[in-house]
């Protein structure tokens, strides 16, 4: 049976211990659950207990019966990139000749300087820049005033939006305001609880979730050819034998790209888009690569993506500070990164549920300390409240050199993956380093795509006359 927007009802095929589930989750999903789950089972909202839909018996998950009734949305025909806006067409142009890089936005909340500030670093070298939600600041401007700040600095955007702080009425027309402002991307996310953030006393609507705000972006897609839907697949996230058909779910409902959030080396990457495109999924594919530049960016990841990154990857960059990144993230709260997606979400909108030590989310209810500078006048790594380590300036610019040399070979190695189309370089910096952070994603960005000399193991991978051809952004 199909729903009014054509897609499977998975209400009609659900039974009783899923539709209990749905009511008893907090953000009353329909098509849960999200992506927020503990990797002990438990519900992202602190004091829940255990996620309702992972209670239910794997045999009464209804996804697999969706699957049966209706076929992939994948294998109907995409529209052409000459009838789309010019945004989103020169953006499919790009992404059919070239790697695609999406790169997170960081920006001080509600500050349009800071936006210009960050979105002048990228422009003319991303090809989108990906703006989402902050746990360490609700109250932003809108998504669609944010595309409409980087369309003039001409940087085209790709827009997030929540179900958390609006119903579905003014998610409608939010949407059609990220249109109109000539967004490239609309990325549906069901969004984090109400009570992790710095607002907990909010009220949440949860008036849909990600499936349905999907149905209304490709609906819009097709009135005006405007933006191109995007949604999050999250491998590492309990159930991981569940996520792939729930993911199935969401391209059925009109989905045409999907982010792969954190889950690990290529190796995990690989496995996971492989069984993705063997599903029938023909739409784009970008795999979230952690971008880390500081000790401070370190203990950010380190607060929610430990055991998700390849072997090493943080000693590498921030060498016999490491530990201490380590020990900061499992003794404070993870600060909240500055682009708009709360740490531990990644591309998902939903914390990747690693816990820290006293149990509570990762990223629970804290604002961000503002960041002391070097002598340099670059980040000194530490927080006001003293949780970061000072070092030198000296060995701050080699963190930040080994940053951006790592972030670009996992890229290049990311795009070596048969089916995978594109990077989303992620990643989060304290109040005061978002500039920095923003130069640096424009730097890898520039490496991947051949447009500056390569660097460190990128020369010894990819001898002279075997790196990529030189393209740059359209």
């Amino acid at each position: 049976m199909l729903d009014s927007d054509g897609v499977v009802d998975i209400g009609h095929l659900a039974v009783g211990g899923w539709h209990a589930a749905a009511d008893r989750c907090p953000k009353k999903m329909d098509y849960g659950p999200c992506a927020g789950v503990g990797t002990d089972g438990s519900c992202e909202v602190p004091g829940f207990g255990a996620c309702s839909f992972v209670q239910v018996d794997a045999a009464d998950w209804p996804y697999a019966a969706t699957l049966a009734a209706g076929p992939l949305a994948a294998a109907r025909p995409e529209p052409p990139a000459a009838g789309r806006q010019p945004a989103v067409a020169a953006f499919l142009a790009a992404a059919g000749s070239r790697p695609v890089v999406v790169a997170d936005l960081p920006a001080e909340p509600l500050s349009a300087a800071s936006l210009r500030a960050s979105a002048a670093a990228l422009a003319g070298v991303a090809d989108a820049c990906l703006l989402g939600d902050h746990g360490g600041a609700r109250v932003q401007f809108p998504p669609s005033y944010r595309a409409r700040l980087l369309a003039e600095e001409g940087v085209p955007a790709w827009v997030g939006i929540n179900c958390r702080d609006r119903n579905r009425v003014a998610i409608e027309g939010e949407i059609a305001a990220c249109v109109d402002a000539g967004a490239v991307g609309v990325h549906c996310v069901t969004g984090d609880h109400s009570a992790l953030g710095h607002r907990p006393e909010a009220r949440a609507v949860f008036d849909l979730d990600s499936v349905g705000v999907v149905r209304r972006v490709a609906a819009a897609a097709a009135r005006s050819g405007g933006a191109l839907c995007s949604v999050a697949h999250a491998p590492a996230a309990p159930p991981t034998d569940r996520r792939l058909p729930r993911l199935l779910t969401k391209i059925d409902a009109g989905a045409d790209v999907v982010f792969v959030d954190h889950c690990g080396g290529p190796g995990p990457v690989a496995e996971a888009v492989a069984e993705l495109r063997a599903a029938g999924f023909a739409g784009l594919v970008l795999v979230c690569v952690p971008v880390v530049t500081s000790t401070a960016s370190a203990a950010v990841i380190a607060s929610f993506a430990t055991g998700r990154l390849p072997d090493g990857y943080l000693e590498r960059i921030t060498g016999t500070w490491a530990a201490r990144a380590f020990t900061t993230a499992n003794a404070t709260p993870a600060v909240p990164t500055p682009n708009g997606t709360p740490p531990g979400r990644g591309a998902s909108g939903t914390p990747a549920a690693d816990r820290t030590a006293d149990g509570a989310p990762a990223d629970r209810a804290a604002d961000p300390a503002p960041a002391d500078r070097g002598a340099d006048g670059g980040p000194a790594d530490r927080a006001a409240n003293g949780a970061w380590p000072t070092i030198p300036a000296a060995e701050a610019a080699e963190i930040e050199a080994a940053g951006i040399a790592e972030g670009t070979e996992l890229a290049e190695r990311m795009l070596e993956i048969p089916g995978v189309d594109g990077v989303n370089l992620s990643g989060g910096a304290p109040p005061g380093q978002e500039a920095a952070l923003a130069a640096a994603m424009a730097e890898i960005t520039r490496r991947v795509l051949g447009v500056a000399p390569a660097r460190s193991r990128r020369q010894a991978r990819h001898p002279v006359g075997a790196s990529r051809t030189a393209v740059g952004p359209a």
